[in-house]
């Protein structure tokens, strides 16, 4: 016995596979541009009511520090690393939320670990 697809299934099995890995091309396509585009983009945040500012790249690398000089007090590094720090990670953050965000525009919200 031969099991027989519903009508519109089927049928054009090599056609519908170029037009799926059109489909994804397509899609790969614009999310290289996408990622170039995001990979351009500066993100800035800051700590300490504005006394540590940091920028990042799409890229996550850091590409600017500012820190105002009253928030310098030799006896006290500490407080200026976790100004840094907490300045740097926000900022990356930053970048990956807009960068996520982009990429699920693009993938209609499908999960394609790997892909990005």
């Amino acid at each position: 016995m031969k099991a027989r697809l519903p009508k519109g299934y089927g049928g054009g099995g090599a056609s519908n596979l170029q037009q799926l890995a059109r489909q994804a091309q397509k899609l790969q396509e614009q999310m290289n541009q996408t990622t170039a585009e995001l990979e351009e983009k500066e993100y800035t945040a800051a700590s300490g009511g504005e006394a540590v500012k940091a920028t990042v790249t799409g890229k996550m690398e850091v590409k600017a520090l500012t820190i105002k000089p009253e928030v310098v007090d030799p006896d006290d590094v500490d407080m200026l690393a976790d100004l840094v720090i907490a300045a740097v990670n926000e900022a990356l953050r930053a970048a990956a939320a807009d960068k996520s965000e982009q990429m699920e525009k693009l993938s209609g919200g499908l999960n394609m670990p790997g892909l990005f």
